[in-house]
């Protein structure tokens, strides 16, 4: 995996300056509650219910007044149901965020969720995509979601 560029000055100072890679840092830097908390973003729980591929925790209530407010566009749905804002999975303003992870961390995340989706329901294709802003240093903007396919405008 490419190291990305904010962390290749600090990785590089372990070791009495001879550096570190990224899988003997977690195992310095990192800690089991952790791992077990990532788990629920590297393989989320997905559900299939009322024709829509949600996340397994989703709310009814949320489902049905974006259905209402979206006018039954199953796909804009979809999509909000299962965004999530990548800077929000650490605390509000946490110090080394920067957009080399946020990508990073983002294209993992689209091709886990797009393996894991066409796994666990091969028959109902979905769309997974990582939305990067224009403005790359609006670190609330980058966000992953995913709709299904059947969903997409025209073929629904």
């Amino acid at each position: 995996m490419e190291i990305p560029e904010s962390m290749k000055s600090s990785l590089q100072e372990w070791n009495n300056g001879n550096g570190i890679d990224l899988e003997s840092w977690i195992g310095c830097s990192g800690n089991f509650s952790l791992a077990v908390g990532y788990t629920t973003l590297f393989w989320p729980e997905f559900t299939h219910f009322d024709g829509y591929i949600l996340r397994a925790d989703f709310s009814e209530s949320s489902l049905r007044g974006f259905e209402q407010q979206n006018a039954g566009n199953r796909k804009t749905v979809e999509w909000v149901m299962n965004h999530l804002h990548l800077d929000s999975i650490h605390y509000l303003g946490c110090e080394d965020i920067s957009q080399d992870k946020l990508i990073i961390l983002g294209n993992a995340l689209k091709e886990i969720y797009e393996a894991k989706l066409k796994w666990q329901f091969p028959e109902h294709p979905c769309i997974v995509e990582l939305y990067i802003p224009k403005d790359r240093e609006n670190f609330s903007d980058y966000q992953i979601s995913f709709w299904q396919k059947c969903h997409e405008t025209g073929s629904a």
